[in-house]
């Protein structure tokens, strides 16, 4: 009887990620990890073994299945779309890892049809659910950093190199999507110019420019081919400014009460800036798991009916500014307007 209350999930793609995904749907207690498929014997081995799931190297099959009622996708960026569209097809609630498609006329075919047929649809933008970036969203809505100036981040690393998207579809997303979260709009405009060091046909490092509304700047570093790994993000306020440190052991977050803001004679041009700085606050975070609690929400969303915080439509305004970005990239980095 305890079964019947479980929501059966089948995960599509066993390689990078995929351990992660499978691992945290077996440990929630609403769900249970029922499929797993992947076209390497050696992987579907391996999580045969690890969570006694059926495991087949047929989407076909699993998709067939009545008793499956989610699918994960955590397939190459270029097959989601494709994959995404037969679960929706077949009744099935759908989860993607980023980005949600590699197209946006094909996000929004997704976006539709998953309203359509009343299938809840998410995309793994698990920024979005770290315990971290949720302060600091908080701290802004809240006006604690006052006016809000511009951000930035470096996303880098030496390694996990890619030949079949560049590093701005494979990388960027994250901090795309973690910019949109906390600024609450989507930017005007977008620049971004990128290198090809070591192929001729993907970019491994980029520097991506959004403009937002009210002059607010967000500029994105993102490369795998950089002698540190960094996760790290800046949010500069005029009252206080936020360093976001993901790697870090311990402090991930630290707020500065440090700024800067004008001040003077508007009229006549007699401006004086008033600078300030304090104290070092490093807040205590309860640190869960941020894939663990994206796991969950989506089996709440699927229980309950509500939309996901990462709802297709999320994905698609993520998607936009990739798409622009990627316009730019190949056009000398031109701004694009969105």
């Amino acid at each position: 009887m305890q079964d019947q209350k479980l929501t059966r999930v089948a995960l599509v793609g066993y390689g990078y990620w995929g351990p992660n995904l499978a691992r945290n749907f077996y440990q929630l207690p609403g769900a249970t990890l029922e499929y797993v498929v992947d076209r390497d014997v050696t992987a579907r081995q391996r999580a045969e073994r690890l969570y006694g799931c059926k495991t087949t190297d047929s989407t076909d099959e699993m998709l067939a299945d009545v008793n499956v009622e989610a699918v994960v996708i955590a397939t190459p960026a270029r097959t989601h779309y494709a994959l995404a569209k037969r679960a929706l097809e077949a009744g099935k609630h759908v989860f993607v890892e980023k980005p949600l498609t590699m197209d946006v006329g094909e996000a929004e075919e997704l976006v539709a049809m998953a309203a359509r047929l009343g299938r809840t649809l998410m995309v793994g933008h698990v920024f979005e659910y770290n315990p971290a970036v949720a302060y600091i969203k908080q701290a802004i809505d809240n006006g604690d950093l006052g006016d809000l100036y511009y951000l930035y981040s470096k996303r880098v690393n030496l390694g996990r190199v890619q030949s079949d998207v560049n590093v701005l579809w494979s990388i960027a997303p994250h901090d795309i999507s973690i910019a949109l979260f906390l600024l609450g709009e989507m930017p005007k405009s977008v620049r971004c110019q990128g290198a090809r060091c070591l192929s001729d046909s993907v970019e491994d490092v980029v520097f991506l420019t959004m403009y937002f509304p009210k002059n607010i700047l967000c500029h994105v570093h993102a490369s795998w081919l950089d002698p540190s790994k960094m996760r790290e993000m800046t949010v500069v306020g005029s009252k206080k400014m936020i360093v976001y440190d993901d790697v870090s052991a311990e402090g991930k977050v630290r707020v500065y009460d440090k700024g800067a803001f004008r001040k003077g004679d508007v009229t006549y041009g007699d401006f004086q800036y008033k600078l300030h700085s304090g104290d070092i606050l490093i807040p205590r975070l309860d640190m869960r798991e941020p894939l663990q609690v994206e796991c969950a929400h989506f089996i709440e969303c699927i229980h309950s009916g509500k939309r996901p915080l990462t709802d297709g439509e999320n994905g698609l305004r993520v998607l936009k500014v990739l798409a622009a970005g990627e316009k730019s990239l190949q056009n000398g980095g031109e701004e694009i307007v969105l």
